[in-house]
């Protein structure tokens, strides 16, 4: 479940990342000004969007009324300090959720996301799954966010494996066993053609592998950053 937390305050942006990522299957991506919020969230296509009402820039509520009007359908649950019923019937009205006022309890906020990305058409993060993409145990197909993707076999291999342990380095050895089980005498290098050629299918997903000098690849959240080429491993 990838969550897009618009808050500005820098400490309560570190707590709730912190809290939310601690049991693993979430992924936080965080915006503190108002101004650029609609445009981060058009950028990361979240699952649940978690926003806070006073923001610089430009206000929460204007923000969620755009996203609205826009068509961003992205399940939205209210953060804030505006504790009182009209505060929270504008906020409804507007286009939120679910509503939630400070002081608040972690668990209850990680519960009502859950619930949210569920009714939101979001499978929560399992074993074989992460940010949409999922594996078929039948058929071991590959699917993002219901959508089959269409992969040769060597790359619908090797993303099986790093979905198996998303964030967590498998070894090089290890994937050239399972994506070349049918060559036994292959080069070594060979993963990392591979590796590249599905890092290019995965760039619209919010995936990324990431190269791990002397330990392997690893399935992540894109960052943003720039995929390494297959002659920098």
């Amino acid at each position: 479940m990838k969550v897009l937390l618009i808050e500005d305050h820098e400490a309560m942006q570190a707590t709730l990342r912190r809290s939310l990522e601690r049991g693993g299957g979430v992924q936080v991506l965080c915006c503190g000004d108002g101004a650029r919020a609609l445009e981060r969230w058009r950028a990361s296509c979240p699952d649940v969007v978690l926003l806070d009402l006073g923001l610089p820039g430009r206000d929460g509520l204007q923000v969620l009324a755009d996203a609205r009007a826009e068509g961003l359908r992205t399940p939205v649950l209210i953060l804030t300090a505006r504790g009182t019923v009209g505060d929270r019937v504008l906020g409804l009205n507007t286009g939120a959720d679910d509503y939630l006022p400070k002081p608040f309890d972690l668990d209850e906020l990680e519960a009502r996301l859950r619930a949210l990305a569920r009714r939101g058409g979001a499978p929560a993060d399992g074993p074989g799954s992460f940010m949409g993409l999922q594996v078929d145990g039948d058929s071991g197909a590959v699917y993002h966010r219901g959508e089959a993707l269409e992969l040769p076999p060597r790359e619908a291999a090797l993303l099986r494996a790093l979905l198996a342990r998303p964030g967590q380095a498998v070894a090089k050895e290890r994937l050239l066993a399972l994506v070349f089980a049918d060559e036994p005498e292959v080069l070594p290098d060979a993963i990392e053609v591979v590796a590249y050629r599905l890092r290019k299918k995965l760039a619209r997903t919010g995936a990324r592998i990431v190269t791990l000098r002397g330990l392997g690849y690893l399935l992540k959240a894109d960052d943003g950053s720039t995929a390494t080429s297959p002659a920098a491993g």
